[in-house]
């Protein structure tokens, strides 16, 4: 049977990938929203188990000692991981899997799955990105500098990736992520297992109408 599409969102703080994934599931309910563990603090309106599930750092670093996390690591000094429970769920459920993480977890991702659609979301200007960092500025530990300094190291990743995203306007940004997922869904289909299929059909047919050629 074939595998589920994994698909991969990463950005640069502030680049949108967390809105465009939520927005892709709300359209799309063949895809399943993997829900991260965070040592970090919720933000304001998050919610435990579905936005993320917050855990200590000593349980998260317990949880990745014993191999549980299909990728993990550490950013801005939390750290960030995707359980493989999230794989076998969207497995079971016949749904492909939706990773909003960071560019190291991509990678990894990569590695362990070749098959995985890897995207980088791009702000669409300096000015842009600015704006949006505001809004997390009375985070607790936020430093807009190490912000922006992480976010040069991330973008150097971008060429490992299988396409970039300009999130300029949100739902044209939602449409090609969209159209990425369903090129991947077709490609996982091998077109020689459909080819074979219809010779098997036109073999049967011409046995049972007893067709010479």
């Amino acid at each position: 049977m074939a595998q589920n599409v994994i698909l991969v969102l990463s950005a640069p703080t502030g680049g949108g990938k967390t809105t465009i994934g939520r927005r892709l599931v709300e359209r799309d309910g063949a895809i399943r929203f993997s829900v991260s563990h965070t040592t970090r603090s919720p933000r304001p309106g998050e919610r435990d188990g579905v936005d993320y599930h917050f855990v200590g750092r000593e349980t998260f670093e317990a949880t990745a000692a014993r191999g549980e996390f299909f990728e993990w690591a550490e950013v801005h000094e939390h750290l960030y991981g995707t359980h493989r429970s999230e794989a076998e769920a969207a497995s079971r459920e016949g749904k492909d899997l939706l990773l909003d993480i960071d560019v190291q977890g991509g990678l990894q991702v990569k590695e362990k799955r070749p098959d995985a659609v890897l995207v980088f979301i791009l702000p669409p200007s300096l000015e842009e990105l600015l704006r949006r960092l505001e809004k997390r500025a009375g985070e607790p530990g936020f430093d807009l500098r190490r912000r922006l300094r992480t976010a040069m190291r991330e973008l150097d990743t971008c060429g490992s990736y299988d396409y970039t995203i300009l999130n300029k306007d949100l739902d044209e940004a939602v449409g090609q992520v969209r159209c990425i997922l369903e090129a991947a869904r077709l490609r996982r289909v091998k077109g020689g297992v459909l080819a074979a299929g219809l010779q098997r059909r036109i073999t049967e047919w011409l046995r049972k109408n007893d067709v010479q050629g």
